[in-house]
């Protein structure tokens, strides 16, 4: 072999000897550093939650009838016993003429009704003069001795079922009379609707129970509403709570009066708070990956005041940090 070649060969294995040597070389390990120091070490259970107030009122029509419009707004300061909306009697149906046959005929059965029921009391009370009489001859006849006993026992009950039956025929005359008035009321009230004479007089007032602020007005319009209806809602704005839902397993760990920090929002650094409660029943949450979850509503106190946060209300996004574990130094 010649020189020149023995060079290159020699040449080429020292390269790649050299290549291998560098690909095996130790590679350096990234790292991080920072300083040791000494504090305090917390464990949080960290979920997003929402504030709402703590007592809430829903006022609503104690009777059916037509509310007038409510003025008020959401946000309006209201004073306890502040009326908050009227109602007025509801109109009733539209009346035309063969309504108001049946209306006459109704009233024309109960006057009938009414004089065949005092027809039967006068019956009976012609019966119990009959049988108080017969009642006093079977009492003389019986202690002079021309009477039997059972006979005086037949006359006595001749008398107390007569003496019944005139009460009960009292009672189906004030029971027709009634009828004759409710239907002469409908027949008058229908009437004085059909020609726009009806007493706009009669009001109910409805009260605001508490002093606070409107939170929401239900039913803003004029309109029929039913018993029970709810018209607006109110409660004081400023008295508020948080309410966070938690993993139940995050939950066993949480008890009240553990500390805990809510953030509102940007601009608004946190604010302190405690856990008043959780709640002892949990319920099912799908989340956003589409699993089922139990969860827990864990209730919070805040402690710092509220009166330098002028936008928040009831229903605001919070995010809520519970320290369940806390060692320092």
């Amino acid at each position: 072999m010649k020189t020149a070649n023995r060079i290159a060969l020699g040449a080429a294995a020292a390269g790649i000897v050299l290549a291998a040597a560098w690909a095996l070389r130790a590679q350096p390990v990234p790292v991080e550093t920072a300083t040791v120091t000494r504090g305090a070490f917390e464990q949080s259970v960290i979920e997003d939650g929402k504030t709402r107030v703590r007592d809430r009122y829903v006022i609503s029509a104690p009777l059916a009838g037509t509310v007038q419009r409510i003025g008020l707004r959401a946000g309006d300061p209201i004073r306890a016993g502040q009326v908050v909306a009227v109602l007025a009697p509801t109109a009733p149906a539209f009346l035309d003429e063969r309504a108001e046959r049946e209306l006459d005929g109704r009233l024309g059965t109960a006057g009938a009704l009414q004089r065949r029921a005092a027809a039967e009391r006068q019956r009976s009370e012609a019966q119990l003069d009959q049988a108080r009489l017969d009642a006093l001859r079977s009492r003389k006849l019986a202690a002079d001795g021309f009477l039997s006993p059972m006979a005086l026992e037949q006359a006595e009950l001749a008398l107390r079922t007569a003496d019944k039956t005139l009460e009960a025929a009292q009672f189906a005359e004030d029971a027709a009379r009634h009828e004759v008035e409710q239907a002469r009321a409908a027949l008058t009230r229908y009437r004085a609707e059909s020609a726009g004479r009806v007493s706009r007089g009669a009001r109910w007032e409805i009260r605001s129970p508490v002093a606070g602020s409107v939170l929401r007005v239900i039913q803003e319009s004029e309109g029929s509403v039913p018993v029970g209806a709810a018209l607006i809602e109110v409660a004081d704005a400023r008295s508020l709570e948080g309410v966070v839902d938690v993993l139940s397993q995050d939950a066993v760990g949480i008890r009240p009066g553990m500390p805990a920090r809510i953030e509102l929002g940007s601009g608004v650094g946190p604010l302190a708070a405690s856990v008043r409660r959780v709640e002892p029943s949990a319920f099912t949450k799908v989340s956003a990956l589409g699993i089922e979850e139990q969860r827990v509503n864990v209730i919070l106190d805040f402690e710092d005041g509220l009166d330098r946060i002028h936008t928040i209300g009831d229903g605001f996004r919070m995010q809520a940090r519970i320290v369940v574990f806390r060692v320092e130094d």
